[in-house]
């Protein structure tokens, strides 16, 4: 068995070793509130301390583009490329 072989092609002990091995190990943990992003227009006024208005037309302008991910209405916005894009642009 190796990296390359479909779940499918392994027999039912191959199955149960990849099973055993990989819940032996100690998972690395999600880091579910971290500190490199912020979430929503409301995340993004805190983070600039302005207000909800500043920072929607902030988003929308598009200057914020590379910085932003929007997934359906969930808003991510990386802290330090923001930062970055906003220091260079003054």
């Amino acid at each position: 068995m190796n990296d390359a072989t479909p779940i499918w092609q392994l027999t039912v002990v191959e199955f149960k070793e990849l099973i055993r091995t990989a819940t032996s190990k100690n998972p690395v943990p999600i880091q579910t509130g971290s500190d490199e992003f912020v979430y929503g227009i409301a995340g993004l006024a805190d983070l600039l301390k302005v207000s909800k208005t500043t920072a929607q037309k902030l988003k929308s302008s598009g200057i914020l583009a590379s910085a932003t991910t929007q997934i359906g209405r969930k808003i991510i916005i990386n802290k330090v490329k923001a930062l970055t894009i906003l220091k260079v642009r003054k």
